[in-house]
């Protein structure tokens, strides 16, 4: 799936743009961002808890969670401003349309996406408690440059 954005003073819109038409972002490398789920001191926030992405690159997210508890990466408007590469997890590769991932204690997944989509979207755990606890933060994606 290769797309452009075509930007009008309140949304930007998805559309096909000739100039990405010729990319295959499977082949671009993919710009690692670390995410920690907590730390071993079981504190309820994203580490770090805001993130800028540019549409038309690709992304890896290395999540970790060293805490005792699992916890949520959640984001729905995020998860359906990109198009999602693949989510690996241990010995299993996860394709197609992901929503959230739960990470329980001391695992790690990467989650290798595109965005598409310009936008500012809310990222939180999804456990009763955690978010108001402060487990939450902010992705933004913003037009190439």
């Amino acid at each position: 799936m290769v797309i452009g954005l075509v930007a009008s003073p309140e949304l930007a819109i998805a559309a096909p743009s000739p100039q990405l038409a010729t990319i295959d972002f499977t082949k671009q490398e993919a710009i690692e961002v670390k995410v920690s789920l907590s730390n071993g001191a079981n504190e309820l926030r994203f580490i770090p808890d805001r993130f800028v992405f540019e549409s038309g690159k690709r992304y890896k997210l290395l999540l970790s969670n060293p805490s005792a508890m699992k916890h949520y990466f959640t984001s729905k408007d995020f998860a359906d401003a990109i198009w999602t590469q693949n989510v690996v997890a241990g010995n299993v590769e996860i394709k197609g349309y992901i929503r959230e991932l739960e990470l329980r204690p001391n695992t790690n997944a990467a989650w290798t996406f595109v965005p598409i989509k310009s936008g500012t979207y809310e990222l939180h755990c999804a456990i009763a408690g955690h978010t108001e606890a402060g487990m939450r933060g902010t992705i933004a994606i913003q037009p190439s440059a």
